[in-house]
């Protein structure tokens, strides 16, 4: 399936909307990014895109980014040092594995939502929202070239 077949303006909503659900609890943030293909290692791919983003640029150090390509059936999520340092790697392999079950029954947005929902209640504990938060990064997602 194509990703623009996937992404649907509705689904580019749900995923929007759970991102912003997320964020309304936490002083974190969250992003996507979604490739056709990915050369090499999506794991190598999606700090480079974290990068990119200027995502290690939040007060907190606290964003994340889940990291699609579509074609080649890649993932990957990337937490910076603050998110990372609270929760570690049993946290990242749980979010992780939640979203491959979804993945495999073909439902990328709703593993997408699952996955957004974890970040954001782990976000949440660690990193609540204050009253004077803004939004530091766009919820919208970003396709790769």
């Amino acid at each position: 399936m194509k990703t623009k077949d996937i992404f649907t303006d509705e689904n580019r909503k749900k995923v929007r909307d759970a991102i912003a659900q997320a964020e309304s609890v936490t002083s974190g943030e969250i992003r996507v990014f979604v490739d056709d293909r990915c050369k090499g290692s999506e794991l190598d791919h999606a700090a480079t895109v974290f990068e990119k983003l200027g995502m290690h640029k939040t007060e907190a150090r606290n964003g994340i980014l889940f990291y699609l390509s579509v074609q080649d059936r890649k993932f990957a999520i990337i937490g910076d040092a603050g998110i990372h340092a609270k929760v570690h790697d049993a946290f990242w392999q749980e979010v992780r594995d939640g979203m491959l079950e979804e993945f495999k029954r073909g439902d990328l947005i709703h593993g997408l939502e699952l996955g957004i929902r974890q970040a954001g209640n782990a976000m949440s504990t660690y990193f609540p929202r204050a009253g004077d938060d803004r939004n530091e990064l766009p919820d919208t997602i970003v396709f790769g070239p």
